[in-house]
């Protein structure tokens, strides 16, 4: 499967490295005009940085997606951000050639349309708050990693351990408990990349996918992801094509994650591959 690193230059294409991948490919060629393409946010269009407020599109990511959108059917920005804050770190309101593009935020539980400008969602899940107070004794009780931190989504809370001593030991030692924590209030743990997001059930990136390729009839879809939260949307993509819609697969790549590589068609050097 894809595990290799690819950084195209700019205008030219990758080669899928599967049969599925390579048709995908073919059927956007052929028919852009019926093509969703779909992307994750952070590590994909956005470089990861330790604080995730200062994380900004890649500089040549509007532009490329502005050249992009005119010529296919949708471009969607799927992630697991509040959808607003989302289009404030990408810069997509108000731009040329951006005018169809389509923000799922919360993995689909809201939505920002660039034709009104306006945020649709339904009423938060009440166990986010509950969760939300309980919190800091479940931190401290754990043992208080030092930089260990709570990120407010909203809809979610992230807690992150990227800052920690040791990263990884803190994001070990809190999986069970904070999966414990949303299992009271009926929420899930979305684990990432150094970070255990809580979070509804029932909304992930393959729904958010299905639902709208459904919805703009598109006969071709791509998806380009870089973390855990994408396999459901990776998963979604082969369920489509096992139904006869070509997709592609692409994995904004990286060190941290290597379980999307393994079933990409194709690998690419992070935001600044996936904007090439």
């Amino acid at each position: 499967m894809g595990t290799h690193m690819d950084s195209p230059e700019p205008g030219s294409l990758p080669t899928p490295v599967t049969p599925a991948g390579r048709d995908g490919l073919a059927a956007v060629l052929d028919r852009p005009g019926r093509t969703v393409v779909a992307l994750d946010f952070d590590g994909t269009l956005a470089p990861i940085v330790s604080d995730p407020e200062q994380a900004r599109a890649h500089p040549e990511a509007v532009p490329a997606l502005a050249a992009l959108a005119p010529k296919i059917a949708s471009v969607a920005v799927i992630t697991g951000r509040p959808a607003e804050v989302a289009v404030h770190h990408g810069g997509f309101a108000g731009v040329s050639g951006l005018d169809r593009l389509v923000v799922l935020g919360h993995y689909g539980a809201e939505r920002w349309d660039a034709v009104t400008g306006d945020v649709t969602a339904p009423p938060p899940h009440p166990g986010v708050a509950a969760v939300r107070a309980e919190l800091p004794g479940l931190l401290d009780s754990v043992g208080a990693w030092r930089g260990t931190w709570v990120e407010e989504k909203g809809r979610a809370v992230a807690v992150h351990t990227r800052r920690a001593d040791d990263p990884q030991a803190a994001f070990e030692a809190l999986r069970e408990p904070l999966t414990a924590l949303a299992g009271r209030h009926g929420l899930v743990v979305e684990p990432g990349r150094m970070v255990l997001e809580l979070r509804p059930p029932g909304v992930d990136k393959g729904v958010a996918l299905r639902e709208y390729v459904r919805e703009v009839g598109a006969e071709v879809v791509v998806y380009a992801g870089d973390d855990l939260g994408d396999l459901p949307a990776f998963a979604a993509v082969e369920e489509l094509r096992a139904e006869g819609v070509p997709g592609l697969l692409v994995c904004s790549g990286s060190s941290e994650v290597t379980e999307l590589a393994k079933r990409a068609d194709v690998v690419v050097d992070g935001p600044v591959g996936v904007v090439r």
